[in-house]
Protein backbone atom coordinates (compact mmCIF):
# COMPACT_ATOMS: atom_id res chain seq x y z
CA UNK A 1 0.00 0.00 0.00
CA UNK A 2 1.15 3.70 -1.53
CA UNK A 3 0.54 5.95 2.24
CA UNK A 4 0.87 9.63 0.83
CA UNK A 5 0.04 12.65 3.29
CA UNK A 6 -0.39 15.04 0.35
CA UNK A 7 -2.20 14.95 -2.69
CA UNK A 8 0.83 16.30 -4.90
CA UNK A 9 2.78 12.66 -3.67
CA UNK A 10 0.10 11.01 -5.83
CA UNK A 11 0.10 13.58 -8.82
CA UNK A 12 -0.35 12.16 -12.41
CA UNK A 13 0.10 8.23 -10.52
CA UNK A 14 -3.77 7.69 -10.29
CA UNK A 15 -5.68 7.29 -13.87
CA UNK A 16 -8.96 6.70 -12.24
CA UNK A 17 -9.84 5.54 -8.44
CA UNK A 18 -12.02 4.12 -6.56
CA UNK A 19 -12.39 6.07 -2.89
CA UNK A 20 -13.28 5.79 0.47
CA UNK A 21 -13.37 8.38 2.95
CA UNK A 22 -13.37 8.29 6.83
CA UNK A 23 -11.42 7.84 10.42
CA UNK A 24 -11.85 4.26 10.55
CA UNK A 25 -11.22 4.47 14.37
CA UNK A 26 -10.23 0.57 15.53
CA UNK A 27 -10.72 -0.33 11.91
CA UNK A 28 -14.01 -2.48 12.97
CA UNK A 29 -15.90 -4.54 11.20
CA UNK A 30 -17.99 -2.10 9.85
CA UNK A 31 -15.11 0.04 8.29
CA UNK A 32 -13.59 -3.66 6.89
CA UNK A 33 -17.20 -4.36 5.20
CA UNK A 34 -16.13 -1.07 3.40
CA UNK A 35 -12.49 -0.97 2.72
CA UNK A 36 -13.61 -4.48 1.07
CA UNK A 37 -16.04 -3.10 -1.08
CA UNK A 38 -13.90 -0.61 -2.05
CA UNK A 39 -11.26 -2.82 -3.08
CA UNK A 40 -13.60 -4.84 -4.87
CA UNK A 41 -15.45 -2.43 -6.63
CA UNK A 42 -11.77 -0.98 -8.27
CA UNK A 43 -10.51 -4.37 -9.52
CA UNK A 44 -14.31 -4.55 -10.99
CA UNK A 45 -13.97 -0.90 -12.91
CA UNK A 46 -9.52 -0.96 -13.55
CA UNK A 47 -9.27 1.42 -10.62
CA UNK A 48 -6.98 2.48 -8.09
CA UNK A 49 -8.62 1.64 -4.61
CA UNK A 50 -7.78 4.99 -2.51
CA UNK A 51 -8.97 5.29 1.12
CA UNK A 52 -8.63 8.83 2.37
CA UNK A 53 -8.56 9.11 6.17
CA UNK A 54 -7.29 12.40 8.32
CA UNK A 55 -4.30 12.83 10.91
CA UNK A 56 -5.43 14.07 13.66
CA UNK A 57 -8.53 12.93 13.68
CA UNK A 58 -10.93 15.65 13.44
CA UNK A 59 -12.71 15.41 16.91
CA UNK A 60 -9.14 16.82 17.99
CA UNK A 61 -9.05 19.68 16.31
CA UNK A 62 -13.01 20.53 16.84
CA UNK A 63 -13.07 19.56 20.32
CA UNK A 64 -9.56 19.19 21.98
CA UNK A 65 -9.42 18.20 25.23
CA UNK A 66 -13.02 17.27 25.15
CA UNK A 67 -12.74 14.91 22.25
CA UNK A 68 -13.19 11.29 23.53
CA UNK A 69 -9.80 8.75 23.54
CA UNK A 70 -9.32 6.91 20.62
CA UNK A 71 -9.61 3.39 20.13
CA UNK A 72 -6.08 3.19 17.69
CA UNK A 73 -3.19 5.39 17.20
CA UNK A 74 -2.59 6.79 13.52
CA UNK A 75 0.51 4.04 12.85
CA UNK A 76 -1.87 1.88 14.19
CA UNK A 77 -4.97 2.10 12.26
CA UNK A 78 -2.97 2.74 8.67
CA UNK A 79 -1.31 -1.39 9.90
CA UNK A 80 -5.13 -2.45 10.06
CA UNK A 81 -6.06 -0.23 6.82
CA UNK A 82 -3.08 -1.21 5.26
CA UNK A 83 -4.29 -5.05 5.95
CA UNK A 84 -7.14 -4.98 4.27
CA UNK A 85 -5.60 -4.50 0.62
CA UNK A 86 -6.26 -1.09 -0.48
CA UNK A 87 -3.74 0.40 -3.28
CA UNK A 88 -3.75 3.59 -1.52
CA UNK A 89 -3.27 5.23 1.68
CA UNK A 90 -3.88 9.02 1.45
CA UNK A 91 -3.84 10.54 5.14
CA UNK A 92 -4.54 14.57 4.69
CA UNK A 93 -3.66 16.84 7.68
CA UNK A 94 -7.16 17.79 8.84
CA UNK A 95 -7.93 21.49 10.08
CA UNK A 96 -10.26 24.08 10.88
CA UNK A 97 -9.65 25.65 7.10
CA UNK A 98 -10.09 22.06 5.96
CA UNK A 99 -13.77 21.42 8.38
CA UNK A 100 -14.42 24.95 6.74
CA UNK A 101 -14.64 23.77 3.34
CA UNK A 102 -18.03 23.63 1.74
CA UNK A 103 -18.68 19.97 0.64
CA UNK A 104 -18.53 20.71 -3.45
CA UNK A 105 -15.28 22.82 -2.96
CA UNK A 106 -13.65 19.34 -1.15
CA UNK A 107 -15.15 17.07 -3.80
CA UNK A 108 -14.09 19.20 -6.69
CA UNK A 109 -10.22 20.07 -5.00
CA UNK A 110 -9.36 16.79 -3.75
CA UNK A 111 -11.36 13.70 -5.05
CA UNK A 112 -12.35 15.21 -8.77
CA UNK A 113 -9.30 17.29 -9.52
CA UNK A 114 -6.90 15.64 -7.26
CA UNK A 115 -8.14 11.84 -7.21
CA UNK A 116 -9.57 11.63 -10.81
CA UNK A 117 -12.32 10.21 -9.01
CA UNK A 118 -14.48 7.58 -11.02
CA UNK A 119 -15.81 6.05 -7.79
CA UNK A 120 -17.07 7.04 -4.14
CA UNK A 121 -18.17 4.38 -1.30
CA UNK A 122 -19.39 5.50 2.21
CA UNK A 123 -20.78 4.44 4.83
CA UNK A 124 -24.53 4.66 5.68
CA UNK A 125 -24.08 7.83 7.88
CA UNK A 126 -21.28 9.59 6.32
CA UNK A 127 -21.27 13.25 5.84
CA UNK A 128 -18.66 16.04 4.98
CA UNK A 129 -17.61 19.40 5.22
CA UNK A 130 -18.83 22.44 6.53
CA UNK A 131 -22.26 21.25 8.56
CA UNK A 132 -22.11 17.99 7.36
CA UNK A 133 -23.95 19.12 4.40
CA UNK A 134 -21.73 16.64 2.16
CA UNK A 135 -24.69 13.62 2.51
CA UNK A 136 -25.40 10.61 0.01
CA UNK A 137 -27.92 12.84 -1.69
CA UNK A 138 -25.50 15.74 -2.22
CA UNK A 139 -22.35 13.68 -3.51
CA UNK A 140 -24.85 11.92 -5.83
CA UNK A 141 -25.75 15.00 -7.25
CA UNK A 142 -21.95 15.91 -7.52
CA UNK A 143 -21.65 12.25 -8.99
CA UNK A 144 -24.05 13.26 -11.91
CA UNK A 145 -22.36 16.95 -12.52
CA UNK A 146 -18.59 15.44 -12.19
CA UNK A 147 -19.39 12.07 -13.97
CA UNK A 148 -18.61 9.93 -10.43
CA UNK A 149 -20.87 6.99 -8.99
CA UNK A 150 -21.64 7.02 -5.52
CA UNK A 151 -22.81 3.54 -3.75
CA UNK A 152 -23.42 3.80 0.32
CA UNK A 153 -23.12 0.99 2.48
CA UNK A 154 -25.72 -0.45 5.12
CA UNK A 155 -25.00 -0.26 8.33
CA UNK A 156 -23.27 -3.43 9.58
CA UNK A 157 -25.04 -5.24 12.50
CA UNK A 158 -23.60 -7.49 15.16
CA UNK A 159 -25.69 -8.49 18.20
CA UNK A 160 -28.54 -6.52 17.40
CA UNK A 161 -26.86 -3.22 17.11
CA UNK A 162 -24.74 -1.18 14.59
CA UNK A 163 -21.22 -1.13 14.68
CA UNK A 164 -19.54 1.91 15.90
CA UNK A 165 -16.08 3.34 17.15
CA UNK A 166 -18.53 4.77 19.60
CA UNK A 167 -20.32 1.46 20.73
CA UNK A 168 -16.32 -0.56 21.07
CA UNK A 169 -15.13 2.67 23.06
CA UNK A 170 -17.71 2.30 25.87
CA UNK A 171 -16.98 -1.35 25.83
CA UNK A 172 -13.26 -0.91 26.51
CA UNK A 173 -14.19 2.03 28.75
CA UNK A 174 -16.11 -0.73 30.91
CA UNK A 175 -13.99 -3.69 30.75
CA UNK A 176 -16.26 -6.00 28.61
CA UNK A 177 -13.29 -6.48 26.74
CA UNK A 178 -14.14 -10.09 25.06
CA UNK A 179 -17.73 -8.54 23.57
CA UNK A 180 -15.30 -6.22 21.17
CA UNK A 181 -14.23 -9.40 19.79
CA UNK A 182 -17.08 -9.77 17.09
CA UNK A 183 -17.08 -6.01 16.71
CA UNK A 184 -13.84 -5.43 15.67
CA UNK A 185 -13.10 -9.07 14.00
CA UNK A 186 -10.39 -9.42 16.79
CA UNK A 187 -9.13 -8.60 20.02
CA UNK A 188 -8.66 -5.43 21.03
CA UNK A 189 -5.07 -4.10 20.85
CA UNK A 190 -2.88 -1.59 22.72
CA UNK A 191 0.48 -0.94 21.24
CA UNK A 192 3.40 0.66 23.11
CA UNK A 193 7.26 0.75 23.74
CA UNK A 194 8.72 -1.79 26.52
CA UNK A 195 10.60 1.11 28.55
CA UNK A 196 11.99 0.73 32.40
CA UNK A 197 9.66 0.13 35.42
CA UNK A 198 9.61 -0.02 39.11
CA UNK A 199 12.06 -3.01 38.83
CA UNK A 200 9.31 -4.89 41.56
CA UNK A 201 7.78 -7.43 39.12
CA UNK A 202 10.66 -10.27 39.31
CA UNK A 203 13.12 -8.83 42.04
CA UNK A 204 10.23 -8.15 44.96
CA UNK A 205 6.92 -10.41 43.17
CA UNK A 206 8.57 -12.99 41.56
CA UNK A 207 6.97 -12.27 38.00
CA UNK A 208 8.85 -9.84 35.58
CA UNK A 209 6.69 -7.33 33.91
CA UNK A 210 7.00 -5.36 30.70
CA UNK A 211 6.18 -1.74 31.20
CA UNK A 212 4.76 -0.17 28.65
CA UNK A 213 4.58 3.29 27.34
CA UNK A 214 1.54 4.06 25.63
CA UNK A 215 0.81 7.75 25.25
CA UNK A 216 -2.70 9.37 23.75
CA UNK A 217 -4.30 5.54 23.05
CA UNK A 218 -7.47 4.39 25.02
CA UNK A 219 -6.69 2.06 28.20
CA UNK A 220 -9.41 -0.46 29.38
CA UNK A 221 -10.94 -0.12 32.74
CA UNK A 222 -8.08 -0.64 35.48
CA UNK A 223 -8.04 -3.85 36.53
CA UNK A 224 -6.18 -7.30 35.56
CA UNK A 225 -6.94 -9.21 32.25
CA UNK A 226 -6.16 -12.25 30.26
CA UNK A 227 -4.04 -11.31 27.06
CA UNK A 228 -2.07 -11.96 24.04
CA UNK A 229 1.71 -10.69 23.70
CA UNK A 230 1.88 -9.88 20.47
CA UNK A 231 6.33 -9.87 19.99
CA UNK A 232 7.57 -9.49 16.51
CA UNK A 233 4.38 -11.73 14.83
CA UNK A 234 4.50 -14.00 18.09
CA UNK A 235 1.94 -14.44 20.21
CA UNK A 236 2.06 -15.30 23.98
CA UNK A 237 -0.04 -15.59 27.08
CA UNK A 238 0.27 -13.29 29.27
CA UNK A 239 -1.65 -11.28 31.97
CA UNK A 240 -1.77 -7.64 32.09
CA UNK A 241 -2.36 -5.43 34.96
CA UNK A 242 -3.89 -1.31 33.96
CA UNK A 243 -4.36 0.67 37.00
CA UNK A 244 -1.73 2.44 39.74
CA UNK A 245 -0.69 -0.18 41.84
CA UNK A 246 -2.43 1.14 44.88
CA UNK A 247 -0.56 -1.87 46.87
CA UNK A 248 2.40 0.11 46.35
CA UNK A 249 0.41 4.07 46.58
CA UNK A 250 1.49 4.87 42.70
CA UNK A 251 -0.39 7.69 41.20
CA UNK A 252 0.30 7.53 37.31
CA UNK A 253 -2.09 4.79 35.10
CA UNK A 254 0.04 2.20 33.81
CA UNK A 255 0.43 -0.80 31.43
CA UNK A 256 2.27 -3.83 32.82
CA UNK A 257 2.38 -7.14 31.34
CA UNK A 258 3.70 -10.72 32.82
CA UNK A 259 4.36 -12.85 29.85
CA UNK A 260 3.76 -16.34 30.93
CA UNK A 261 7.28 -18.61 30.26
CA UNK A 262 8.98 -16.04 29.01
CA UNK A 263 12.58 -14.65 29.91
CA UNK A 264 14.26 -12.61 27.43
CA UNK A 265 15.17 -8.64 27.52
CA UNK A 266 12.69 -6.54 24.93
CA UNK A 267 13.48 -3.12 26.69
CA UNK A 268 13.04 -0.69 23.47
CA UNK A 269 10.81 -3.36 21.42
CA UNK A 270 7.22 -3.01 20.56
CA UNK A 271 4.35 -4.86 22.14
CA UNK A 272 1.31 -5.67 21.19
CA UNK A 273 -1.45 -6.36 23.96
CA UNK A 274 -4.30 -8.04 22.89
CA UNK A 275 -6.78 -7.83 25.75
CA UNK A 276 -9.39 -11.15 25.79
CA UNK A 277 -11.09 -11.14 29.50
CA UNK A 278 -11.02 -8.62 32.38
CA UNK A 279 -10.01 -11.07 35.86
CA UNK A 280 -11.09 -8.83 38.49
CA UNK A 281 -10.57 -5.42 39.37
CA UNK A 282 -7.80 -3.40 40.66
CA UNK A 283 -6.81 -3.70 44.22
CA UNK A 284 -4.69 -2.71 47.43
CA UNK A 285 -3.45 -6.00 49.53
CA UNK A 286 -2.47 -6.18 53.35
CA UNK A 287 0.59 -7.19 52.44
CA UNK A 288 3.45 -8.42 49.33
CA UNK A 289 2.93 -12.22 50.05
CA UNK A 290 -1.18 -11.47 49.71
CA UNK A 291 -0.29 -10.01 46.26
CA UNK A 292 1.98 -12.58 44.93
CA UNK A 293 -0.57 -14.94 45.71
CA UNK A 294 -3.04 -13.27 44.00
CA UNK A 295 -0.84 -12.76 41.26
CA UNK A 296 -0.11 -16.60 41.00
CA UNK A 297 -3.88 -17.33 40.91
CA UNK A 298 -4.44 -15.22 38.26
CA UNK A 299 -1.62 -16.10 35.91
CA UNK A 300 -3.50 -19.59 36.33
CA UNK A 301 -6.79 -18.29 35.55
CA UNK A 302 -5.66 -16.48 32.95
CA UNK A 303 -3.64 -19.87 31.45
CA UNK A 304 -7.01 -21.61 31.20
CA UNK A 305 -8.81 -18.65 29.82
CA UNK A 306 -6.59 -17.84 27.28
CA UNK A 307 -6.55 -21.36 26.22
CA UNK A 308 -10.52 -21.20 25.58
CA UNK A 309 -10.26 -18.28 23.82
CA UNK A 310 -8.07 -20.32 21.35
CA UNK A 311 -9.95 -22.98 20.66
CA UNK A 312 -13.28 -20.77 20.20
CA UNK A 313 -10.94 -18.61 17.36
CA UNK A 314 -10.89 -22.04 15.60
CA UNK A 315 -14.30 -22.60 15.43
CA UNK A 316 -14.37 -19.41 13.16
CA UNK A 317 -15.38 -15.96 12.80
CA UNK A 318 -18.29 -14.62 14.60
CA UNK A 319 -21.79 -13.66 12.66
CA UNK A 320 -21.94 -10.38 10.89
CA UNK A 321 -25.22 -9.54 9.31
CA UNK A 322 -25.81 -5.92 7.08
CA UNK A 323 -28.95 -4.05 8.14
CA UNK A 324 -31.46 -4.94 5.24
Amino acid sequence: MITARTIDELHDTIAGACVTIGNFDGVHVGHQRLLALTCAKARKHGLVSVVLTFDPHPMTVLMGQKAPPFLTSTGQRLSLIEAQGPNVCLVLEFTRQMAALEPEEFVRQYLVEGLNLRELVIGYDYAMGKGRRGNFDLLSQLGQQYGFGVERLDPVIVGGAVVSSTRIRDLVQSGNLWDTRPLLGRFFEVRGTVVDGKKRGAAMLGFPTANLSCPSVLLPKPGVYAVWALLNGEALPAVANVGDNPTFGDTPLTLEVHIMDFNRDIYGQTLGVQFVQRLRSERKFDSIDALKARIGEDVHLGRIILASAEAQMRLGPQNVDEND
